[in-house]
């Protein structure tokens, strides 16, 4: 299991969104800023199976390109 974290431009994150939950990803979103793309963003958080990280990034690449990855691996995953 995977926490693929995207942080994208605040004017892109709904079609992100969009894309990802049309894919049938879970989206959690938060907004930030600071100092990645200095400006207005959006974090996305999305925990995801090893297999489907490039498919995730490649849907956020093309609906928001210029965005960030930073994937983490999850040793432990609990649904509460």
């Amino acid at each position: 299991m995977k926490l693929a974290v995207f942080i994208v431009e605040d004017a892109r994150a709904d079609t992100s969104v969009d894309a990802l939950v049309a894919q049938g990803f879970r989206v959690t979103r938060l907004a930030s800023t600071g100092g990645f793309l200095r400006r207005g963003n959006t974090t996305l958080l999305v925990g995801i199976e090893e297999h489907e990280v490039e498919h995730a990034r490649t849907l956020v690449h093309e609906t928001a390109p210029g965005s960030l990855l930073i994937a983490l691996d999850l040793e432990r995953y609990e649904r509460l």
